[in-house]
């Protein structure tokens, strides 16, 4: 009896959140250990298919990086990092291109189809959704490295109004045609603002950002987009966790109302996250509220 009162008692509190969200968009960046621990996978993609019912409107971008290191390497190609960016040639554009949209996109959407939710992939080629151009601001050339200029959201629109639930690999394409690879983080947070997401939802392998990054008791709960100026020249927010920030803050400064980076290693971190008094992650916010 205890057992089905405490169960009793995690639907309750997650009642006022599932009120709040009804009819809202979450964009959740899926990626990290998640997408590679079988049990995690499962986890991931019962919580959004949960999200669904419970009336928000869940949008998955996904990264893929050690698989397509995977499929380079086995395929004989050199695999070359520059400041945390895959340098990408004509032939490794088309190997991640295969990897993201015809692997990894389409396991994605089977997976979530299975759980009960009715999923469709996307690249940002369909329906002009992700407009890229060549990165700028490198010394050096990565060739076919991108970022995104534009985000057009109508065939996500059309989707959720479907009640389906957009899958989406970080490729895009210029006016002329050429596909490029983006940041599925900077994807993530480009579609939340076009999208006017309420949230947007970053994961990764960390419990969030640390203060001391040896002691995951150090968590910052919450943090708003004046402080983290002073925590990167601190050192607090460094490494890999750098680009995360800015994609939060160009979130936030776009309309998104609050981003989060959680730890996607956790047992159904997103339902933790989003439906529970404490969540588990770092909570980032435009202002003082």
């Amino acid at each position: 009896m205890k057992e089905l009162i405490s169960k009793a008692k995690v639907l309750i509190e997650a009642l006022p959140y599932i009120k709040a969200f009804y009819g809202k968009t979450v964009v959740v960046k899926y990626g990290g250990a998640a997408m590679t621990d079988p049990r995690l996978k499962e986890e991931v993609m019962q919580d959004v298919v949960l999200m669904k019912y419970v009336g928000m409107n869940p949008v998955l971008v996904h990264g893929g990086g050690p698989e397509i290191s995977r499929v380079m390497e086995k395929m004989g190609k050199k695999v070359e990092f520059v400041g945390g960016r895959r340098v990408t040639d004509q032939e490794g554009m088309e190997i991640t291109e295969m990897v993201l949209v015809g692997k990894i996109n389409q396991e994605i959407v089977a997976a979530i189809n299975r759980h009960g939710g009715q999923a469709v992939g996307l690249s940002g080629k369909d329906g002009g959704l992700l407009l890229s151009r060549k990165i700028s601001g490198s010394q050096m050339d990565l060739g076919f490295v991108g970022e995104i200029k534009r985000v057009s959201p109508q065939v996500i629109d059309a989707l959720e109004r479907d009640k389906f639930i957009p899958v989406i690999a970080p490729v895009g394409v210029d006016e002329n045609g050429q596909t490029y690879n983006n940041n599925a983080d900077d994807v993530a947070a480009a579609v939340a603002v076009a999208l006017k997401a309420d949230k947007l939802v970053l994961m990764t392998d960390v419990p969030g950002i640390l203060r001391d990054p040896g002691d995951v008791n150090t968590l910052l709960s919450t943090l708003r987009v004046q402080e983290t100026e002073s925590l990167i020249q601190q050192g607090v927010i460094q490494g890999g966790m750098l680009p995360k920030v800015k994609a939060c803050e160009r979130a936030l400064l776009g309309g998104v109302k609050k981003t989060h980076i959680i730890n996607g290693k956790i047992s159904h971190a997103l339902l933790l996250e989003i439906f529970t008094d404490r969540g588990i992650g770092t909570e980032m916010l435009k202002e003082e509220e």
